[in-house]
């Protein structure tokens, strides 16, 4: 257990600069992922955040490859793969098929590519399991960017996601533009994506994505209380992840996905909690 949690010399560590900026990169992401979680299990898009997050490492690997910054191939792979995906897989009946099919290609292609690449093997292990401690200012203000982005869209066009999320067919009948809207959420889903992989790693990116959405609605139905307590849950798992990893030197995303599965099954115990009390009452 000393192996997995210790907090010696956690001061000292908290006063680095890269240790600074890990911290703030995981706020930055929380708020953004906790924000879209609960958009996106409305919408039943967990497999197609795992497949974006499969053609983000594809991205990542092909910068590897040729020699630029992984950030920016991660954040073209999830680009691509969302709308590749907004594109080919509206249809609900669809999406699965079309996700598996382009994943299965994007792994194979980025498994390739790590293969044929010479470099160091930390470059390769941080695409699939994180490195949050490689974050530097540069990328700081790429993540702070897209999270302004991120989120001055959401606040738009907050209101029709919400109604195409939940009754798309109503919202076809009312004039909502469902085939739009589907595409533009696909890219912001791929954006932060994109920028949870180098933090948790391309296999864990549904710890924050996914987790602290599918958390909050089992213990509230209002649109607007389930995103606060999303991103809460995101904040949680995200920085207290961050923290618990410091001192033993061990990859984040371990962390952040034991957190956010804890979040996920208490809210889980306080909705059977909850479930048998009404029954009581009743």
């Amino acid at each position: 257990m000393d192996r997995l949690f210790s907090f010696e010399g956690i001061g000292q560590l908290l006063t680095f600069d890269f240790v600074q900026n890990a911290l703030i990169a995981c706020a930055v992401l929380g708020i953004v992922a906790g924000a879209l979680a609960p958009l996106i299990v409305s919408r039943g898009m967990a497999f197609a955040v795992h497949g974006t997050a499969e053609l983000a490492f594809t991205g990542g690997a092909a910068a590897l490859l040729i020699g630029v910054g992984v950030g920016i191939g991660a954040v073209v792979g999830a680009v691509v793969a969302g709308l590749v995906f907004g594109i080919l897989g509206l249809r609900q009946r669809e999406r699965d098929s079309v996700i598996g099919v382009v994943l299965a290609f994007g792994l194979g292609l980025g498994v390739l590519m790590l293969s044929l690449y010479s470099g160091r093997a930390s470059n390769k292990f941080g695409l699939l399991t994180g490195s949050i401690v490689s974050v530097n200012s540069a990328d700081l203000i790429v993540l702070a960017v897209v999270a302004v982005v991120v989120i001055a869209v959401l606040a738009v066009l907050y209101r029709p996601l919400l109604f195409a999320s939940t009754d798309p067919d109503v919202a076809v009948a009312r004039g909502v533009p469902v085939r739009a809207l589907s595409l533009v959420f696909a890219v912001l889903v791929g954006l932060v994506t994109a920028l949870a992989v180098p933090i948790v790693g391309a296999i864990l990116v549904l710890s924050v994505m996914i987790a602290p959405g599918a958390a909050a609605a089992r213990v509230t139905a209002s649109p607007l209380a389930a995103t606060v307590i999303a991103v809460l849950f995101a904040e949680i798992a995200l920085v207290g992840g961050a923290l618990l990893s410091l001192a033993p030197g061990l990859p984040v995303s371990g962390y952040v996905a034991a957190i956010s599965f804890v979040l996920y099954v208490g809210c889980r115990v306080v909705a059977r909690l909850r479930g048998r009390a009404t029954v009581v009452a009743a």
